[in-house]
């Protein structure tokens, strides 16, 4: 299932969410948070707020199916790439909505962003997207903040012992979009220096970044206690949280 238009992204993004919450299935928070920012760079684009507006409707198509493909070929029991099989499998497990979140965010990110934002500009100058690429960026980053400081409304002690959690050095309290959009970038910038060796940094790219999913999902024995007692107490089932995470990025 791919989209053509903003419009068809967001049909498909209410489908997945729809689906997940059908089956209680955890991979709905991501297309939760994804559908907010995919509607807010469509209002964007409506009301002129890019370089160019046409480009970035190109670029954000392009964007979310990477995302569907991923979705849907793990569905039906098609090979993805490693990133997304290991931030799409997590939804078997059992981890706090915080992680799913940025398991999707480290795919999509770390690994999709560079390539689609060398697939955008073609033969174009790299540097003439840079702009709208952190503009884009920022929303999500904005977006997945909100999320954080209204996860009280998910988990009632997710404010007290977070602030515990901070003391340990590990990738799920160190994780930062803008460090992610950095990456991203650089990644862009080697894909673009050096388009005959793209299928081989691509490769390569995967790889690590399917060893930090693993890393936010595996994290030390002292700060997995902590997310563990923050996950016991999160209310609800996955449906009804996905829903409350839908009115608090309303």
């Amino acid at each position: 299932m791919q989209a053509n238009t903003i419009n068809e992204v967001i049909d498909i993004l209410n489908i997945i969410v729809e689906e997940c919450k059908n089956t209680n299935n955890p991979l709905g928070y991501f297309a939760v948070l994804y559908r907010k920012v995919t509607i807010n760079v469509k209002e964007g684009i409506i009301n002129n707020r890019f370089e160019d507006n046409k480009r970035m409707e190109k670029l954000d198509v392009i964007f979310a199916n990477r995302y569907f493909k991923a979705y849907f070929d793990l569905k039906n029991n098609q090979p993805t790439t490693k990133s997304w099989e290991t931030a799409l499998k997590a939804g078997a497990g059992e981890y706090l909505v915080l992680q799913h979140l940025l398991l999707g965010i480290n795919a999509h990110i770390n690994l999709d962003l560079g390539i689609v934002t060398i697939n955008t500009i073609e033969k174009e100058p790299l540097e003439g997207i840079k702009s709208d690429f952190n503009h884009i960026n920022k929303l999500l980053s904005d977006m997945t903040d909100e999320v954080k400081q209204n996860m009280g409304s998910i988990s009632p002690v997710f404010g007290i012992l977070m602030p515990l959690a901070k003391k340990w050095d590990d990738k799920v309290i160190q994780f930062s979009i803008e460090t992610a959009r950095d990456g991203a970038w650089t990644f862009a910038e080697c894909l673009y220096k050096d388009p005959d060796k793209s299928d081989n940094l691509i490769k390569e790219r995967d790889i690590q970044i399917a060893n930090l999913a693993f890393k936010l999902i595996n994290p030390v024995r002292t700060l997995q206690w902590i997310l563990n007692t923050i996950r016991f107490f999160e209310y609800g089932t996955v449906k009804s949280k996905m829903e409350t995470l839908e009115k608090k990025l309303s």
